[in-house]
């Protein structure tokens, strides 16, 4: 007869959980060594812990209310249940019924309210009344609070500690308030005043320093750690590598392996193949799949996602695709990756492809499709999939707006913005930068200036990719004034903020204030790139430098370690050309690593209008119209050459031959509004 219980099972296994559980309370009763009450219990309470944990409620409440006896244990979980399933109301009347209550039942339910920052009035009215508090009920206002935003009143708590004793805890809460909340001064504070740390409190100010970008503060708190564990191993490496200090901190990763006590985990291998494929190092990055297969973690869907981006970012397409096409199981992000490198790589049809058959797609996947089309020019189907999209939100207006000014359709993209309004989606800063650049496309200033009031009534004026943006808006519409009163406004200038600066400067004619304000740049630690160096070129060309011209032009291979480009040589052959030293010009012209292209014989050919250098202007010319046949700029700046010249044969027969190609002049007009 002992058999036939599990005999039955197997006929009833296919039954509902409730069956089940039924069963299972008969059953017991038959074994031969039956369970005792107190042990039943314990099964029972750690079953509603493990069914909330899982988000299975209604077999949470079913095993608690088929419990004929109840112990405080039993309905704490229950709370705890509904509290990590949001269940506030529910867990405030079960809170009410409870026959008695203990600290940790008190703690359950501010813990509930803590969780919705809607809440917090309620966990604090329960953590004033709560008549016994430990470390975990401080704690858990404290984060309460501080996810809430209120951080005096976290501070409050913290400080008024008189009943207890502060625990690692407690102070660890604080820590990482204050971190959360940008407050890392504040939080070594507390750090160095604790009397005991522990792992925690050491990891956590460990995180604050390196995410602040104080990597040198870190590596010596690091050095210090009495204990370390693998949070604060990955912490470490990640700040090396998130600075730039790869290195370092692919050396600090392999230090870290050969630790016994330090487990790598798939945390650890994803900080260091996102950091591979970021950072453009393929070869460790290979050395990483590698590991990520021998340590078993080939199945980890978050890791793949890495190795497929490392693969991307490397432009390593083919390997991307092997690692998705072996991974047994893909989330959208799987998807959204692997589109994302093609798009990225220039493979729209690729992209595509994937895009159709995807099984499931979310606004990144419609995005990037939106994007990959407008980067390509195509922006009728760009428009099409957004049009298409069954749901849009800021990121997916801002794409389309972006595509249209990117391929300089201004109009379309001041429309496509309207729509988006009336549609009442809020633009974002991203959004808003892309409008001032249409307005500076259409160098329309009335039109920018009413998008910079839009900027002021969204209260993203301090933003400093928007004031970049007005910066190059207001320079463009002529508003120069104004652009230099913005940028003076800027509390943390970035390089793109002095770049548009001195950019600006330099197009107005204002050569010397430009080179004045590089120099305060680089007095203040700013390290020039290639697009500063144009601006500082372009002022030198405009108040005719030649000396200081070649030094900065010099400087950009042998100091700064910048290889001059086209652009960069045409602003140096054009200096020289200004200045009459057209001997000098040529042979730059000749040393140049690649083709000239029209802009530096345009240069050539306007200067040797101004100087009458008849050979220079015959040389520029015939270069220009082989580059650009249908340009009637160099026939005409040549036969006036020829005019002034006295060489009215030369005149006569350059004209003819304009006709007999048919270039035509197209009429000038005035662009700034």
């Amino acid at each position: 007869m002992l058999t036939r219980p599990s005999i039955v099972c197997k006929h009833i296994s296919h039954l509902s959980p409730l069956y089940s559980t039924l069963f299972s309370f008969q059953t017991l009763s038959t074994n031969s060594k039956p369970i005792s009450s107190t042990k039943f219990l314990v099964l029972r309470n750690s079953e509603i812990t493990k069914s909330g944990r899982n988000g299975n409620l209604r077999e949470a409440e079913s095993i608690f209310n088929r419990l004929q006896t109840k112990n405080i244990i039993s309905w704490t979980a229950m709370l705890t249940a509904y509290s990590e399933n949001n269940e506030i109301t529910k867990a405030r009347k079960l809170f009410d019924e409870m026959p008695q209550r203990n600290t940790a039942t008190w703690n359950a339910m501010i813990t509930a309210y803590t969780r919705g920052n809607s809440h917090i009035h309620e966990a604090y009215e329960l953590f004033c009344k709560a008549p016994e508090r430990n470390v975990v009920t401080y704690a858990v206002m404290i984060t309460g609070f501080v996810r809430a935003g209120m951080l005096y009143e976290a501070e409050k708590i913290y400080n008024g500690m008189v009943d207890i004793g502060r625990d690692p805890v407690v102070s660890n809460a604080m820590i990482n308030g204050y971190l959360k909340l940008g407050e890392l001064e504040k939080a070594v504070f507390v750090f160095d005043g604790m009397e005991e740390r522990n792992v925690v409190s050491w990891s956590s100010v460990l995180d604050g320093y390196c995410k602040n970008g104080k990597v040198g503060e870190a590596e010596v708190l690091f050095q210090k750690m009495p204990e370390k564990n693998v949070v604060s191993w990955t912490t470490m490496i990640s700040g090396y590598m998130k600075s730039g200090q790869f290195a370092k901190g692919f050396e600090l990763f392999s230090e870290m392996r050969k630790e016994e006590h330090i487990e790598v985990n798939s945390t650890t291998l994803t900080v260091v193949m996102e950091s591979c494929g970021s950072l453009g190092r393929f070869r460790e990055g290979i050395q990483i799949h590698g590991l990520v297969f021998s340590m078993g973690f080939e199945f980890d869907v978050y890791l793949g996602n890495s190795v497929i981006n490392m693969y991307c970012r490397v432009a390593r397409m083919d390997d991307a695709r092997n690692v998705f096409d072996m991974m047994n199981k893909k989330d959208v992000v799987s998807w959204n990756s692997l589109i994302t490198g093609f798009v990225q790589n220039g493979e729209t049809e690729k992209a595509c492809a994937y895009f159709e058959i995807m099984p499931s797609k979310d606004v990144v996947s419609w995005t990037n499709m939106i994007a990959s089309f407008s980067n390509q020019g195509r922006m009728e189907e760009s428009l099409r999939l957004f049009n298409e999209m069954p749901k849009k939100d800021g990121v997916a207006w801002t794409a389309i707006i972006s595509g249209f000014v990117g391929n300089g359709k201004f109009e379309e993209a001041f429309r496509m913005f309207i729509q988006m309004v009336r549609e009442a989606v809020k633009p974002n800063p991203h959004t808003m930068s892309s409008m001032l650049c249409a307005s500076s496309g259409l160098a329309t200033l009335n039109q920018g200036e009413q998008v910079h009031a839009n900027v002021v009534k969204m209260n993203m004026e301090s933003e400093l990719s928007i004031q970049n943006s007005l910066i190059a808006m207001y320079s463009m519409c002529g508003d120069l004034n104004t652009a230099y009163k913005i940028f003076s406004g800027i509390t943390t200038p970035d390089l793109l903020s002095f770049n548009s600066m001195i950019t600006s400067l330099a197009q107005h004619g204002l050569g010397n204030e430009a080179l004045e304000l590089f120099r305060k740049m680089q007095t203040e630690g700013y390290e020039p790139n290639a697009i500063t160096f144009l601006g500082v070129l372009s002022a030198c060309v405009h108040v005719g430098l030649v000396k200081e011209g070649w030094s900065y032009f010099q400087s950009m291979s042998s100091t700064h370690h910048i290889e001059p480009g086209p652009d960069h040589y045409g602003c140096m052959i054009d200096l020289l050309a200004r200045s009459g030293l057209f001997n000098e010009a040529l042979d730059l012209v000749r040393s140049m690593p690649m083709k000239p292209h029209s802009g530096i014989w345009g240069a050539l050919l306007s200067a040797s209008r101004t100087h009458m250098n008849v050979d220079i202007a015959k040389l520029s010319a015939k270069h220009l119209i082989e580059l650009e046949p249908g340009d009637a700029t160099p026939y005409v700046v040549l036969s006036d050459i020829y005019s002034i010249a006295g060489l009215k044969e030369d005149e006569k027969e350059l004209r003819l031959m304009k006709n007999r190609k048919g270039v035509t002049k197209n009429p000038g007009c005035s662009w700034i509004t």
